[in-house]
């Protein structure tokens, strides 16, 4: 596994859980909202070591709940499904973040998985745009139907830029995910991107957000914005 990080507690990254954050190295997507773009490419020597890791992780039995596996893009890890099951193995729940380009390692994560967050960067026909890659638009749909059709807790969400998706986009959104459980607008906030043009980029008012939830409301289950 390439670690990049740990936050060692976060009492937001997993719902009503308090987490360890472990980021991994590398993304196969160039979004320009990026706020770990350090996170990208990945590099012979990780910042944290798998032992590590788990030498903290051991140490903190009792005091935390689970791990949020976030990055950059877990699934590029070859590690990442025996990174879990050892996560599990001491006990811990296990929050899986991902763009969802990878639905067979998605596949073989989900039985070992307590909560799923997912990406949705665009509309279908906006994907490449807004990823900066050619995107195989059937992977992200195999990723969701493997998510919505499995027991497991999860969340859609979405990074928020005006510039980027429209009112309509977010109708096209809708009929993307149409019957999802849950699905999270994130306001985007320019503190660090890997786009520098994006750091003069906005995002919604309070209010158009509000309009966008009642576009997204017939058809899904529970929309929210995170602020």
């Amino acid at each position: 596994m390439q670690i990049g990080g740990v936050q060692k507690t976060s009492l937001l990254d997993y719902p009503d859980k308090i987490s360890a954050i472990v980021f991994t190295k590398g993304c196969n997507l160039r979004c320009g909202y990026c706020h770990n773009p350090e996170l990208i490419v990945m590099t012979k020597e990780p910042v944290w070591t798998t032992a590590g890791f788990f030498e903290f992780l051991n140490s903190r039995k009792g005091k935390l709940d689970g791990v949020v596996i976030t990055g950059g893009e877990p699934c590029l890890q070859s590690g990442l499904i025996d990174f879990i099951k050892r996560i599990k193995e001491i006990g811990f729940l296990v929050k899986l973040d991902t763009n969802g380009t990878f639905p067979e390692t998605l596949r073989l994560a989900l039985p070992y998985l307590d909560y799923i967050a997912m990406d949705i960067k665009a509309p279908p026909d906006k994907y490449s745009e807004i990823t900066r890659v050619n995107i195989n638009i059937k992977d992200i749909e195999k990723s969701i139907n493997l998510i919505m059709s499995s027991n497991i807790d999860y969340e859609f969400r979405t990074t928020v830029v005006k510039e980027q998706l429209t009112f309509e986009d977010f109708d096209k959104i809708g009929d993307f995910i149409i019957g999802a459980e849950k699905y999270y607008l994130q306001k985007f906030v320019p503190s660090k991107t890997l786009d520098k043009n994006l750091m003069t980029a906005s995002t919604y008012s309070d209010s158009d957000f509000e309009y966008i939830l009642n576009i997204l409301r017939p058809k899904i289950k529970n929309v929210f914005y995170r602020r």
